[in-house]
């Protein structure tokens, strides 16, 4: 199966190394510090970040993708606290679908890429 452009085995497992594949596949991604852990950017603005050891995604969503999502995968999703406020979702990599983590990092890039990009082919769902 081809995740944006990806290949993925039908039964393959996500991981950190397939994450940054599929965030930094997104035009003008771009993978920067930010302290422990490893972000992705479009436009300077982080939509995910991957923090130490690989085991989760968090992906910044708006509250409307994340609770539709929560709803139909909370196998391995979970609401991201960033302070006191829910910002996004923590995505449990060693369960989550790839299809899904493609849609939700796609869903957060579009967010903050410049208009023309975000209605173009790259974040059409």
């Amino acid at each position: 199966m081809l995740v944006h452009g990806l290949a993925f085995a039908p039964d393959s497992a996500m991981d950190s190394k397939r994450a940054r594949e599929l965030a930094l596949a997104l035009p003008g991604a771009t993978e920067e510090p930010h302290f422990e852990a490893a972000s992705f950017r479009v436009r300077g603005k982080i939509f995910a970040t991957l923090p130490p050891g690989g085991q989760v995604l968090h992906v910044f969503v708006s509250e409307e993708v994340r609770e539709r999502e929560l709803k139909i995968n909370s196998a391995f999703l979970e609401k991201l606290l960033w302070g006191q406020k829910v910002r996004g979702l923590r995505v449990l990599l060693g369960e989550a679908e790839p299809l899904v983590v493609d849609r939700l990092l796609r869903e957060a890039w579009s967010d903050r890429a410049p208009e023309s990009r975000s209605r173009g082919g790259a974040a059409a769902r």
